[in-house]
């Protein structure tokens, strides 16, 4: 009987303790846990949420319809750190940065056409918890009314200390759309300078710094106008990227009244010239040009221009452009006796065929040339008339107020 009894007991005591071990086992010591995933519910609190707060405004969420040039704007408040990325249908990524005032994310190139995309940002507090949101939309299809835009300059150019970036429009652009437009022109130096676009015409704008290029200077731009829109249903056709360097500061100087062009590079005077200008009923333009184009060979005709009377045909060698009305630096073999001397062309800068061929041997286009002391002002518009503005003058020109 007692045995039986003991036997019970101690089965009873073995449970208990069983009991109180399991009990333990769950409680971590008999105070409970706080728990917010997985839990039913009860007696638990979620964990603090994230002071991060993270929006994407533009595109909104399920767009459609969006421009291949689309930027995404996003913000990332009261964040210790944010991470964006924007990927493709496939989940491949979309090379890209921020803009330098952090306005907006821009693509590296213009987005594919007919595509849906995934734009996510994460902002992350101070206490590391994540806030993140996301926006999914569709680019349009292809469109079919199109602007072509091309760069005048060359990819790995060696352009003149003066030379303005000069981009071009197959079609005009509504004034209205100018600024939209210049805010996706990019323009990189190295080293830094600071500089603005100036819109010479409405199919034509151009990019010059404050003071001439440093010497030495790399230069990339990109144009990125693939799918930007340009007014009337017209779309830019395609992006356009550019490298180019700036060689040597080659600046040619003609004084009218001493008759002789000064040639300096890099500050040193490498050579002084005599020179004929224009004569009084002709007289060269004075202001500061750029040389346009250098032809080797050329011929000059002025019949349309100035009747048979006073027009003429004649071969001319090592002509290099300064203006759209025809005045040029080019070798005159004619009229050496007059260089230095007194002013017999028709507008023309007038030199010896030695010192032609050793000026187009030395010169770039994109070089100064400045011309001081004749009868007749240079006019803005005829050539690359950039620098014969002033600093003031020239930011008048662009569609963006300058804030500099």
């Amino acid at each position: 009987m007692r045995g039986d009894w003991y036997r019970v007991r101690r089965v009873a005591v073995v449970l208990a303790v069983v009991a109180a071990l399991g009990l333990a086992g769950c409680s971590g010591g008999g105070k409970p846990e706080a728990s917010w995933q997985g839990g039913d519910g009860a007696g638990q609190s979620a964990p603090p949420e994230s002071t991060a707060i993270a929006k994407i405004t533009t595109p909104a969420d399920g767009a459609t319809n969006v421009p291949a040039a689309a930027e995404i704007v996003f913000s990332a408040e009261q964040a210790a750190s944010s991470k964006f990325e924007l990927k493709d249908a496939d989940g491949n990524l979309v090379k890209g940065s921020l803009r330098e005032d952090r306005s907006s994310w821009v693509p590296a190139k213009a987005l594919q056409y007919g595509t849906r995309y995934t734009a996510t940002l994460t902002a992350t507090d101070a206490e590391g918890r994540a806030a993140t949101a996301t926006s999914t939309f569709t680019t349009m299809a292809k469109p079919t009314k199109t602007v072509r835009v091309s760069s005048f300059i060359g990819d790995n150019q060696v352009v003149g200390v003066a030379m303005p970036l000069i981009v071009r429009f197959s079609r005009a652009i509504p004034e209205d759309m100018r600024d939209d437009v210049q805010r996706r022109l990019f323009v990189t130096s190295n080293p830094p300078q600071e500089g603005i676009w100036h819109w010479a015409s409405p199919t034509e704008v151009r990019y010059r710094p404050k003071t001439y290029w440093k010497a030495g200077t790399k230069i990339s731009y990109r144009l990125a106008t693939g799918g930007l829109p340009m007014g009337d249903g017209y779309y830019g056709r395609s992006d356009v990227t550019v490298v180019a360097s700036v060689g040597p500061a080659v600046i040619l100087t003609v004084d009218n009244k001493t008759k002789m062009m000064t040639v300096t590079r890099d500050g040193k005077v490498l050579r002084r010239i005599p020179v004929s200008l224009g004569k009084a009923k002709t007289p060269s333009s004075s202001g500061t040009m750029v040389i346009i184009e250098k032809l080797r060979k050329t011929v000059f005709d002025t019949f349309a221009e100035l009747g048979p009377k006073e027009g003429y045909r004649i071969d001319i060698e090592y002509a290099q452009r300064l203006t759209w009305g025809g005045e040029y630096i080019h070798a005159a073999p004619w009229s050496e006796g007059a260089q230095g001397k007194t002013n017999v062309s028709h507008g023309c800068v007038n030199i010896s065929m030695a010192n032609a061929v050793w000026l187009f041997g030395i010169t770039k286009m994109g070089d100064p040339v400045v011309v001081k002391g004749t009868e007749r002002r240079l006019e803005n518009g005829n050539g690359w008339t950039d620098w014969n503005m002033s600093w003031a003058e020239y930011v008048k020109g662009s569609a963006i107020p300058y804030s500099g």
